[in-house]
């Protein structure tokens, strides 16, 4: 999920999970481009407060130039895939297909099996070119002035995907980037810092061990 390239770019473009403020800045400059001025969609609209609740961020940039983004956002048995823009200039298909790609994965690899997306009608066969079905069924609805339709993807399980029995410390690493040691991992070297006196303890086990500690006194 961090530095993967297409490699037609010069300089190539890499997608990756944005990870902090800066990263952010940059989906909010490709999205105000895309939705706001090319769209005329309202700022409240298009800025819906679902960025940093529950959110995933793919930002596609060539030579540190932000071009594209993309936001996953996670439901109970399924996650949605939106707000897939690239900037004017830079709409060759290439780096909305790898964000596109990019997210399926990462969606698979933590285990979903379901897939939904909200698409412009024109947009559609553009989706199903990813195994996404129109699901006619629901009729098209309209938000932002513009109307949509319904669509979902079922792929295949993904053969690492992620749970609850999946160690720990593979859990606790950066999103996206589970097979790579994290910051947490390099701190397991230094083991276990033994209670101090009666400093206030840290979840439910140190919670124990203090207690345990103040029935031997």
């Amino acid at each position: 999920m961090d530095g993967t390239r297409v490699e037609e770019f010069e300089p190539p473009v890499i997608i990756r999970v944005a990870r902090n403020l800066e990263d952010m800045q940059r989906i909010a400059v490709v999205r105000a481009l895309v939705y706001m001025a090319e769209q005329d969609c309202p700022y409240d609209e298009e800025f819906d407060g679902n960025d940093l609740a529950g959110a995933t961020h793919f930002l596609g940039e060539a030579g540190g130039e932000p071009l594209g983004c993309l936001r996953i956002r996670w439901f109970a048995d399924f996650a949605k895939i939106e707000r897939v823009c690239v900037r004017k200039g830079h709409r060759s298909g290439r780096v909305a297909r790898q964000m596109m790609t990019e997210a399926m994965e990462i969606i698979r690899r933590k285990g979903y099996r379901k897939f939904v997306g909200h698409v412009q009608e024109h947009l559609i066969p553009y989706w199903k070119r990813y195994g996404f079905i129109h699901r006619e069924h629901r009729g098209v609805f309209v938000f932002s002035d513009r109307a949509y339709a319904e669509m979902e993807g079922r792929p295949a399980p993904h053969p690492q995907a992620l749970h609850i029995d999946t160690d720990p410390l593979i859990l606790d690493r950066p999103e996206g980037d589970w097979d790579r040691p994290g910051p947490l991992d390099k701190s397991v070297k230094r083991g276990a810092s033994p209670l101090q006196g009666r400093e206030p303890a840290r979840g439910a086990k140190a919670a124990a061990a203090l207690k345990e500690t103040e029935k031997a006194k």
